[in-house]
């Protein structure tokens, strides 16, 4: 496989396993913040929908299929693009995040990874990239988003990521314990 391709699988992977935590949760669940900065988990995918159509559309001239009203506002820059509207549903904000992804993966295909972009927001001296340090920024941002979102998920319901089968109940309590126990000799 090349490295392309390669990029391309870790990317679709992420983005899978990014939109398998919304999975059997309520409207509130998937909006709810549940950490001090308000990472929640719709917001996390409107975040990444918006990058897609950034990184791997607008930074090589192609003009996405539909206006984001956060970035053309520029409430993006107050965080706008990190939880969901109470207009925006749960099936629209997926929505909106496939369609990027579909509309970032014709990117990916038809340009090499050496392809020129420029990404408008960063430093001038800095803007000219290529595709292929854009798809390793977007593997890296999925990747990242959905660590934040296995734990976002954790906290909503206890369900775990990946390697959650690897104990039972009272295995992870155990686990969970041996932990405190070795943090509290630091109080």
């Amino acid at each position: 496989m090349d490295v392309k391709a390669e990029l391309h699988q870790k990317l679709r992977g992420s983005r899978a396993v990014m939109l398998s935590k919304l999975d059997g949760l309520s409207e509130h669940d998937r909006r709810r913040p549940l950490v001090p900065s308000g990472t929640n988990l719709l917001g996390l995918v409107k975040h990444l929908a918006g990058l897609e159509y950034g990184y791997l559309g607008e930074c090589f001239g192609r003009v996405p299929p539909e206006t984001l009203a956060w970035v053309e506002d520029g409430t993006i820059w107050e965080g706008a693009d990190m939880w969901a509207l109470p207009t925006e549903t749960s099936d629209y904000l997926i929505g909106l995040y496939q369609r990027a992804c579909l509309f970032a993966d014709e990117t990916i295909n038809s340009l090499d990874l050496d392809a020129p972009g420029s990404v408008a927001h960063w430093p001038e001296d800095r803007r000219a990239t290529t595709l292929g340090v854009l798809l390793i920024r977007m593997v890296d941002e999925t990747a990242h988003h959905a660590g934040h979102a296995d734990i976002v998920r954790e906290l909503i319901d206890g369900t775990g990521g990946p390697d959650a089968d690897v104990l039972d109940e009272a295995g992870w309590t155990q686990y969970y314990r041996t932990i405190q126990q070795a943090a509290e000799t630091f109080k």
